[in-house]
């Protein structure tokens, strides 16, 4: 996620002055060939956390000898999945999810640390504060209680990608006006996904859509194949939103 703010301190918009930004994401699942646009709270904040947790290495048959960080990592695996149930409204939307846990190398060894890795996402500023909150306090505490010592860095702050109405309606006009009604759903679905390009529309109006690529497995999904056939649509909808902007 630093990919946006980094171009935007680095002075992409006193360099290139513009009036409003625009952007564009296939997504599986969605009907092919057909855009997706839809007005304000699109995608969600996203935090990459790496939370490290130290205890004392040592031979497996021996555990009296050591602390052992897998287990207090563990606790605070299950732990950290209460936050959304308990804590956030079933009208609001978050997710904590740890997609990676690191220690060690062999089983009948007791690992000295163990590496935690967050990601974090949220809809609200106030359910980004108390999540985040909530994962320093469980952290700290659950290491802590089995004598470990924990320690969080912590990425780039995230943001909520959030469309200008305007805008939006104005693109999804234009997408209808270039490949017809039925290919343009307005207002289309919200994702918990996040997206850099929040941050290029805090500095700038514009909007973010998707566009359908068919069946297939979600982006990320080690088996995800692109669909090439969307290339030409995709390619169409930024000449027709250029011309209709320039008219």
């Amino acid at each position: 996620m630093e990919g946006g703010p980094a171009m935007i301190n680095d002075g992409l918009f006193e360099r290139f002055p513009v009036n409003a930004v625009f952007g564009m994401h296939n997504i599986p699942g969605l009907e092919k060939g057909k855009f997706y646009f839809h007005p304000g709270e699109m995608m969600a904040a996203v935090d990459n956390w790496e939370v490290e947790i130290v205890g004392k290495g040592g031979h497996g048959g021996i555990p009296e000898l050591t602390i052992d960080p897998v287990v207090a990592g563990s606790s605070v695996v299950m732990a950290i999945q209460s936050i959304v149930s308990r804590n956030v409204a079933p009208a609001h939307r978050a997710v904590v999810t740890i997609g990676a846990f690191l220690a060690g190398n062999a089983g009948n060894v007791v690992a000295s640390h163990a590496i935690l890795r967050l990601s974090v996402r949220t809809t609200t500023p106030e359910d980004r504060e108390m999540v985040l909150g909530n994962i320093r306090r469980i952290v700290d505490h659950q290491a802590e209680s089995f004598g470990c010592t924990s320690g969080i860095r912590e990425g780039v702050p995230g943001a909520v990608l959030v469309n200008d109405a305007s805008e939006t309606e104005k693109a999804a006009r234009i997408a209808q006006d270039a490949f017809g009604e039925d290919q343009v759903i307005y207002p289309g679905p919200s994702f918990l996904a996040s997206e850099d390009f929040a941050f290029m529309l805090q500095k700038k109006k514009g909007t973010y859509c998707f566009l359908g690529t068919g069946p297939g497995k979600m982006v990320h999904h080690p088996e995800y194949s692109f669909n090439q056939d969307i290339l030409p649509v995709g390619a169409a909808y930024w000449a027709a939103l250029t011309e209709g902007y320039l008219r």
